[in-house]
């Protein structure tokens, strides 16, 4: 194929009024639009390589300006030699020493690093007509290590240990490829029922039509109160019975200190969730540790990692033995390449992956994610959340049949928004669009909370 240059790249602001119907909806972000922070990049070929970071409004348009600066720094660049050496090209796009003093890798300068890692990861899949999940599970356990920046986590594993594992790995992976072909590599679980601003009669009927779906693990938002939590997960474990194979989780968004978490989950014991999903800050190590230590007894363990900043905070996290569950983000880490190193420090501290995909995009993303982990990785099935909305927006939208994410074929990282889409959602945006209709007012002109 002849060599492509990456010759610019476009942001798009795009945001969705998921806050209208409480779409979303939890403890903490009581009124969320769900929005991209969105890059394209250009090319001097037919080619162009789509990547966003999902926010849930305002700030998204701090993000794009972050984009920006980040892509600025592979214009010019030629692909190959971006993927040729991709650990050293991830560590370029977060060594500027200006731009790092805004993060250094966390954060919207973080964020936007995701935008334009996986805008990267998107253009060459799709100049080798295979989808990203596919091209990582060809690569040899060298080509793997390569792709990481193994700077401030090599305490937790180096780069030998990593190729030995992913050697190790290698066994059985000619069938773990076919059950991914088959689209029986992974499981989906379910938020859709669990937002907190829903309420109980819709909340009942949309456990009872995922649970005829075929969905066997479901997720309810907590930390609004503690009677009506109880009454949300008294209808829920009605719906879904305790002795039917069904399996409950629930996530408080950071809503609680330390202490608060314990003491609330107690309380919430009777109802058996699998996990207690971002009991307090996400930057709390320590706080982690403890509230799994307290909870231990009653047999819920905890999960985090929507939040978490990077694989630094990832490392002590699994280092520490603060989470039972390590939930990777698709873009708020520092895209496909960081994401990489956390599958494998968390393979080999025994901790299962569950991604993060509550959010608009990253279904479309995570599904990638967890194939990869299970084909390549830790040869392990797990479970990928799953929300019902917003995929229509999507060329390639993630699709879920009889419990099981469809693994993507279609060449890419299957984050291509429809253009008319981005038009119509654009923000501020132009005549015609929503955000210029009557229907965005209540938004615009209401209380911002």
């Amino acid at each position: 194929m002849a060599e492509i240059t990456i010759t610019g790249w476009t942001t798009r602001d795009v945001r969705f009024p998921t806050s209208l119907d409480k779409t979303g909806s939890d403890a903490m972000n009581a009124a969320g639009d769900y929005s991209s922070a969105y890059c394209i990049l250009e090319t001097d070929s037919a080619y162009t390589g789509h990547g966003m970071t999902f926010t849930i409004g305002r700030g998204n348009d701090i993000v794009c300006a972050a984009i920006n600066h980040v892509a600025e720094r592979i214009k010019g660049r030629t692909l190959s030699s971006l993927v040729a050496h991709w650990g050293q090209t991830w560590r370029h796009l977060v060594n500027d020493s200006q731009l790092r003093w805004i993060g250094p890798e966390k954060g919207v300068i973080h964020l936007a690093l995701g935008a334009v890692v996986n805008a990267i990861w998107d253009l060459w899949a799709k100049t080798l007509g295979k989808p990203v999940w596919k091209v990582v599970a060809e690569m040899t356990p060298q080509q793997f290590v390569d792709c990481i920046d193994f700077r401030y986590i090599t305490d937790a594993i180096t780069p030998e240990e990593a190729l030995a594992m992913l050697t190790e790995s290698e066994t059985g992976k000619a069938e773990r490829i076919r059950d991914a072909e088959n689209s029986r590599a992974v499981p989906a679980y379910t938020t859709s029922a669990g937002w907190l601003g829903y309420g109980e009669d819709k909340m009942r009927g949309l456990l009872q039509e995922t649970l005829s779906k075929g969905y066997r693990h479901f997720k309810l938002k907590v930390g609004g109160s503690l009677e009506g939590d109880k009454r949300r997960l008294g209808i829920a474990r009605e719906i879904i019975g305790f002795d039917r194979g069904n399996v409950l989780m629930v996530d408080a968004n950071q809503v609680w200190s330390v202490p608060e978490a314990i003491a609330y989950m107690k309380e919430l014991a009777e109802f058996k969730p699998w996990f207690i999903e971002e009991p307090t800050s996400p930057d709390d190590i320590l706080g982690h540790k403890a509230v799994r230590d307290a909870l231990r007894p009653h047999g819920i363990g905890v999960a985090t990692g929507e939040m978490c900043q990077n694989r630094v905070v990832f490392k002590q996290l699994l280092m520490a033995g603060a989470i039972d569950v390590c939930q990777i983000d698709a873009c708020r880490l520092g895209g496909v390449n960081e994401v990489l190193a956390v599958l494998l420090m968390a393979k080999k501290y025994g901790v299962p992956i569950v991604p993060h995909s509550g959010g608009v995009g990253l279904p479309e993303y995570t599904q990638h994610l967890s194939t990869i982990d299970y084909v390549v990785v830790s040869g392990k099935q797990s479970v990928l959340e799953y929300v019902d909305h917003l995929h229509e927006h999507f060329l390639h939208p993630s699709v879920i049949q009889d419990g099981f994410y469809q693994t993507p074929t279609e060449p890419g990282y299957s984050v291509e928004m429809k253009a008319e889409s981005m038009d119509r959602f654009e923000y501020p945006g132009k005549e015609g669009s929503w955000w210029r209709s009557e229907e965005a007012k209540p938004i615009l002109e209401g209380e911002k909370i």
